[in-house]
């Protein structure tokens, strides 16, 4: 279908009929689309080739939305149909991505903290927020959630609901960006990446080799 600019949609959230979760939906023009795929800014090669391949080749009716630090994929649907629709959705990933994306998120708030002050670290909270109440992200609905993010251990005392895929991917970028935001560069990534040591082996390489092959790989450089 279109290649569509952010002022040209709207992105709200709905409940899932069936499941205790919020899905991000973009509105266009009166048809109603669900999130389908994400794709860093420097795959827009790949974005678009998937989304030719889904219009051209599978006959799915899709909007290609590029944005400046991504490009999404987003399949058109009917609210009503939306407990049927789950072709369109990526599977949930085991709980320890979750673990592993707060790990990577409380590494760089505490490093936000102790070299930029606490003023600065106040702030990240505030834009984290924002930022993931822009993509409903489950367990991030209120101000003592996101504070439970930053500050109890996602290995022992946080309760972890797995993400599906574009929910790690969406988190991971907007970390990513803001981080780069707080730090001028991305010079924080391979501090933070020391941090997956508290994982396990066998749970470090599997998120690990995850990351390297999403398009979060050039971000944040797992080794």
């Amino acid at each position: 279908m279109f290649i569509l600019k952010r002022q040209d949609v709207e992105i709200s959230s709905v409940q899932h009929p069936k499941r205790d979760q919020q899905i991000p939906i973009l509105n266009y023009q009166g048809q109603t689309f669900r999130l389908i795929n994400v794709f860093s800014a420097a795959q827009a090669d790949e974005a678009k080739a998937y989304w030719r391949d889904l219009t051209d080749n599978r006959g799915k009716a899709c909007v290609l939305l590029e944005e400046p630090d991504r490009y999404s994929v987003w399949g058109k649907v009917r609210l009503d149909q939306l407990a049927n629709d789950e072709a369109g959705t990526t599977e949930a990933k085991p709980a320890l991505y979750t673990q592993a994306c707060l790990l990577l998120l409380q590494a760089v708030y505490i490093d936000i903290e102790d070299l930029l002050g606490n003023r600065q670290a106040s702030a990240f909270e505030k834009d984290l927020a924002g930022a993931l109440a822009q993509w409903s992200f489950p367990q991030a609905g209120s101000a003592k959630a996101i504070k439970d993010m930053l500050t109890l251990d996602p290995l022992d005392g946080l309760p972890i609901q797995p993400w599906q895929e574009h929910h790690l991917i969406n988190f991971l970028q907007e970390l990513h960006r803001l981080g780069k935001d707080y730090f001028g560069n991305d010079s924080f990534t391979a501090r933070a990446i020391e941090v997956l040591d508290d994982l396990s082996d066998g749970d470090r390489v599997e998120f690990t080799a995850w990351i390297n092959k999403s398009p979060l790989g050039q971000l944040w450089n797992a080794g």
